[in-house]
């Protein structure tokens, strides 16, 4: 790496890719990953059926943690030729920083119980939202 590479961003697209590998890996998992991941139990099911849409909306939230990856690169220094680096970081982060905020809130509302995905996940995103913040 470039000694001018912004290391917070760095952080936070590795973050990013780890968590869409996640994604491929619950696919790759089937069912008890769905659920283990907090996906819900009708994901599960229609998993477990060999249905489609629990593939490809996994499938999709992957892609997109992929690309958001690749815009903290970006924004890192790492990678070129990005259209609107700085918007779409902006953009991610304020996706990043409402998952974080209301996620656990909103499972408690649902009047569901927090697991400890549910408390963990909601603590991964708020760091990479520190890292992006901090950038």
């Amino acid at each position: 790496m470039q000694a001018d590479v912004n290391i917070p961003l760095a952080v936070g697209a590795l973050l990013s890719f780890v968590a869409a590998l996640l994604h491929l890996g619950i696919i790759a998992g089937g069912p008890a990953w769905y659920r283990f991941f907090g996906a819900g139990e009708r994901f599960a099911r229609a998993a477990a059926q060999g249905r489609w849409y629990p593939t490809v909306v996994t499938l999709g939230i992957a892609t997109v943690l992929f690309a958001w990856s690749a815009y903290a690169l970006a924004g890192a220094g790492v990678v070129h030729g990005l259209p609107f680096v700085k918007v779409a970081l902006a953009a991610i982060t304020t996706v990043y920083l409402v998952r974080g905020v209301a996620f656990a809130p909103l499972v408690l509302a649902k009047g569901r119980t927090l697991t400890p995905f549910v408390v963990w996940s909601a603590t991964l995103v708020e760091l990479n939202v520190i890292e992006r913040v901090q950038s």
